[in-house]
C-alpha cells in the first residue's frame, strides 16, 4: 500500500476522525493513512441463439467497480479501516449499463468501516463492519459482488497454527449471496440478512501442506463444515500446485423460498457436498491447470459465493448447487511473451435438476484468452468462445436452452 500525499478534506475527516472539537493539520491527519484499491472495466457481448438457430437474444453491457480501502493508524494498537465502493451498492458489484440503455451512474456505498486491534502479540481484532472472510464467501473481490457483515472476528498465530473465530449479527447475504439450490430456489431469501452467523477455523503450516478446516453456522438456516489441503511444489524446475477440498452444507426445515416473491417451500433438511481437486503446473513458458469437482445427490450448494473457495468457477460454470454434478476443468497456456499469455479453456459439468430427478442437463464452454500485463499493476483480458446449456429426460425432447457466443474485455488497474 502506499501513502498518499494528497486527500480531500471530507475524506480526511472520515479516516482520521477530525471534528470541530479535535481539530489538527491536514498534514498531521493525513500522514498515517494507507490508501489502496482497484479499478475495473469490463464489456459482456453475449450471443444466444435458440433451438431454430434464430438469434434470440443479443446482451451486451458495459461494467464499472471501484474500490477505495482507506487504513488510518490510530495508535501502536489501533488501526480504522475503511473502504468505499463505487459500483452496486446491493451487493458490492459492478454497476452495469445495458449498451441498449442510455448512460447511466454507479451507486456510492462504505462498505467496510471496523476498527483493527493488533495490541495481543500474534493477534488481530476486527471489529465493526467488514468482509466476511470464511471459506463460503468472499470478504474483498475487484470484480464482482461482496460479502459483509457487522460483528467481530479475531485471528491468532501461535508458531504454524493459525486460529480464526467470528460472529456476525446481520450481513448481507440477502442481496449477495450467489448460492441457488439445484432445483433453482433461492437460500433463505431475504431472512438470511439479519440473522447472526458465527464460525471457527485453524490453519496449520506443516512443511510444504498448508491444511485448514472450518466450521459455520447460520442461525436458523444452515451449518457447514470443510476441510481442505494446498501446497506447492518445485520439481526440477516445474512447479507443481495442488488443491484438494471437501465441503458439507446441511439446510435446516424451511430454508428455501421459491423464485416468485412470497412463495414457501417446505423442504425437509437438505445435505449438500461437494468435492473438488485442482492440479495446476507451470514450466518454462507452458502453463496448465487440470480441476474435478463432483457434488452429492442431494445437492451441491457449498458456497455463498460462486468465487469461494468451497466451490469451483469457471467462467460461465459452477458446480455451486447443483445436485449429483461431475465438473471438469481444462486449461493449457503459453506465454507468447514474459507479460502475454494465451491460453485454452474447457468447462463440462453435468448435473441433475434436483434430488432424485430424473432430468439431466449438460453445460459446457470452450474459450480462448489473452493475458497481457502491461505492467505490475495494469492488467487486461480478452475472452472469446462458445457456451451451450441442455436439458434432457426420459421420453422427452432433448431442449437446447443455450447456443452462445460470448465474448469479454477486461481492464484492471491496482494500486
Amino acid at each position: 500500500m502506499k501513502k498518499i500525499a494528497k486527500l480531500s478534506l471530507v475524506a480526511a475527516i472520515a479516516v482520521a476522525g477530525l471534528t470541530a472539537a479535535n481539530a489538527q493539520p491536514l498534514e498531521e491527519a493525513i500522514k498515517n493513512v494507507d490508501v489502496s484499491g482497484s479499478v475495473v472495466y469490463r464489456y459482456n457481448d453475449f450471443d444466444n441463439n435458440n433451438t431454430s438457430g434464430v438469434d434470440s437474444d443479443n446482451d451486451a453491457d458495459n461494467n464499472y467497480k471501484i474500490g477505495l480501502n482507506l487504513s488510518s493508524k490510530i495508535n501502536e494498537d489501533v488501526k480504522l479501516n475503511t473502504r468505499f465502493i463505487i459500483g452496486s451498492q446491493a451487493n458490492g458489484s459492478f454497476a452495469t449499463l445495458d449498451t441498449a440503455g442510455h448512460d447511466g451512474q454507479a451507486d456510492v456505498s462504505l462498505s467496510n468501516v471496523y476498527f483493527g486491534y493488533t495490541g495481543i502479540q500474534n493477534t488481530t481484532v476486527n471489529v465493526g463492519k467488514q468482509g466476511l472472510t470464511t471459506p463460503w464467501t468472499v470478504a474483498i473481490d475487484s470484480d464482482n459482488n461482496e460479502q459483509t457483515g457487522t460483528g467481530i472476528l479475531a485471528l491468532s498465530t501461535v508458531g504454524p497454527v493459525t486460529l480464526a473465530a467470528a460472529y456476525f449479527d446481520q450481513t448481507n447475504l440477502d442481496a449477495s449471496t450467489d448460492a441457488k439450490l439445484g432445483n433453482g430456489k433461492a437460500l433463505a431469501g431475504k431472512l438470511i440478512g439479519n440473522e447472526s452467523i458465527s464460525t471457527v477455523g485453524a490453519i496449520v503450516a506443516a512443511g510444504p501442506v498448508t491444511l485448514d478446516a472450518w466450521f459455520l453456522d447460520a442461525q436458523g438456516k444452515f451449518d457447514s463444515y470443510t476441510v481442505g489441503a494446498k501446497s506447492a511444489l518445485d520439481l526440477s524446475g516445474a512447479k507443481v500446485g495442488i488443491d484438494a477440498r471437501f465441503a458439507s452444507l446441511s439446510l435446516e426445515k424451511n430454508t428455501a423460498v421459491a423464485l416468485n416473491p412470497g412463495t414457501t417451500v417446505d423442504t425437509t433438511a437438505e445435505n449438500n457436498s461437494m468435492a473438488k481437486l485442482v492440479l495446476t503446473g507451470k514450466a518454462g513458458i507452458f502453463d496448465a491447470k487440470v480441476a474435478y469437482a463432483m457434488t452429492g445427490k442431494d445437492g451441491g450448494l457449498t458456497a455463498l459465493d460462486n468465487d469461494a473457495t468451497t466451490t469451483l468457477l469457471g467462467w460461465n460454470l459452477t458446480s455451486n448447487g447443483k445436485a449429483d454434478a461431475d465438473y471438469w476443468q481444462v486449461v493449457a497456456g503459453v506465454d507468447i511473451l514474459s507479460n502475454l499469455n494465451l491460453s485454452a479453456n474447457y468447462g463440462n459439468v453435468k448435473y441433475i435438476t434436483q434430488a432424485n430427478s430424473t432430468t439431466d442437463v449438460e453445460e459446457e464452454e470452450i474459450y480462448a484468452q489473452l493475458l497481457y500485463k502491461m505492467s505490475k499493476n495494469l492488467t487486461t483480458y480478452v475472452r472469446y468462445g462458445t457456451y451451450t446449456k441442455e436439458t434432457s429426460a426420459p421420453n422427452v425432447a432433448t431442449v437446447d436452452n443455450n447456443d452462445d457466443v460470448r465474448g469479454r474485455l477486461q481492464v484492471e488497474y491496482t494500486f
